[in-house]
């Protein structure tokens, strides 16, 4: 079983290296949670769990708060995108005020299909806030040996 990670892990540690924001400004500014953290983790990549067994490859994303109709999952010249966006709009109102508010959350991520599973057959379902992706293998067939006859 292998697990990836966010990839947010990249271009922050790059930039806070870079600034040294930790060092500089201990307690006043975080260069990595001000930019990548927004709203408790809303705009970081999902995690991915990537499991393989002999008949299949399983991709979890861990994507909660979203809906079946936010994804989209495509797969082109052997790469496996899964994407989402969910767009939500809040509304407030009073007698004495009006409140209006829009969030837009998005992500994508994109997996290279093993050469060994059968693309045209990938299953997804979302469920508890899990996106699970079945990724069939091609049957594998085992070839005898040559037998030899003999010629009498």
């Amino acid at each position: 079983m292998s697990t990836l990670m966010k990839s947010r892990t990249t271009f922050p540690s790059l930039a806070s290296n870079f600034f040294n924001t930790r060092q500089l400004f201990p307690n006043v500014w975080d260069l990595e949670k001000d930019l990548f953290d927004f709203d408790g983790g809303s705009f970081l990549m999902p995690d991915a769990n990537i499991v393989e067994n002999e008949k299949a490859f399983t991709i979890e994303l861990a994507a909660p708060g979203l809906e079946r109709n936010d994804f989209k999952v495509e797969v082109n010249n052997g790469i496996l995108t899964i994407s989402a966006e969910k767009e939500e709009e809040r509304k407030e109102e009073d007698k004495n005020y009006r409140r209006k508010e829009f969030s837009y959350n998005s992500f994508s991520r994109s997996f290279t299909v093993p050469d060994n599973s059968l693309p045209d057959k990938i299953e997804a379902k979302y469920e508890n806030g899990i996106l699970r992706l079945y990724l069939p293998k091609k049957e594998v067939t085992v070839s005898k040996p040559a037998k030899e006859i003999k010629v009498s």
